[in-house]
């Protein structure tokens, strides 16, 4: 699928992997609205040219409902790629007592109902739009993790959000594919993001040890050369691709 004179949205836009996608769909000609929270587009100072910061709760479909209107009201909106999420740490029984269960269901409303709101309001816009001469309109990239599959310690919350996103994903593309949306998702293992700013510098040496090879911490820009190669192959559907360096994570 080409993307150049289409609109794309990515959420979690402002840093990380979003903004990394960001860049990269920018740079193939793609006109990107970068959904985030207020304070993070904000701290992200002026967007770089190409891109539209929108602030936007994922959570929120009054606010999606919105942003994806913006986004859809110009050139065709063809890619959605679904970064947004957070990843506390807390044991289902610690020190302090039982997980905190507010803090449960904000990690799974964020990462598993935010990624499902996104996807199904854009989808809806994608739907409106005219398909190419293989009747594709669009494509939906969203954001597990390896935690899905090997969760560590401290990781209920996490590993059962992005485990749903695993899950999302077939019946996703099996649902949208007569309107001719593809579904995909992204698998990383660990990335050198501003999740991982506060840990000592000790710490990511331990974890770029842990990866099998490349003996190093996975790069933004890879996840976005990912997400485009995913985009720019119309036959990948339904699939989730692990980008970790063949890491598979200890219990801790």
């Amino acid at each position: 699928m080409h993307v150049d004179n289409t609109a794309a949205i990515v959420t979690g836009g402002a840093s990380g992997l979003g903004a990394a996608t960001a860049k990269a769909l920018v740079d193939k000609g793609s006109h990107v609205f970068a959904l985030d929270l207020p304070a993070a587009c904000e701290a992200a100072g002026p967007a770089p040219d190409g891109v539209t910061y929108v602030p936007t709760d994922v959570t929120d479909e009054a606010q999606v409902r919105a942003a994806v209107a913006l986004a859809a009201a110009g050139d065709p909106l063809r890619v959605v790629v679904n970064c947004a999420g957070i990843g506390p740490s807390a044991r289902i029984l610690g020190r302090k007592g039982v997980h905190d269960l507010g803090l449960y269901a904000k990690v799974v409303q964020i990462n598993l109902v935010g990624t499902f709101n996104v996807l199904a309001l854009a989808s809806e816009a994608i739907a409106r739009t005219e398909p190419d001469e293989q009747g594709q309109r669009g494509v939906v990239i969203n954001t597990a993790s390896i935690a899905a599959f090997e969760g560590q310690v401290g990781q209920a919350a996490y590993s059962s959000s992005k485990g749903g996103v695993v899950g999302l994903t077939l019946p996703a593309a099996r649902d949208l594919a007569q309107y001719g949306i593809r579904v995909m998702a992204i698998a990383p293992g660990t990335v050198d993001t501003p999740m991982l700013a506060t840990v000592s510098d000790d710490t990511r040496a331990a974890l770029a040890a842990g990866v099998t090879f490349p003996h190093r911490l996975a790069r933004p820009d890879e996840y976005a050369q990912l997400a485009l190669a995913i985009v720019d192959h119309d036959y990948l559907n339904g699939e989730v691709i692990r980008m970790d360096g063949a890491l598979r994570m200890a219990p801790r």
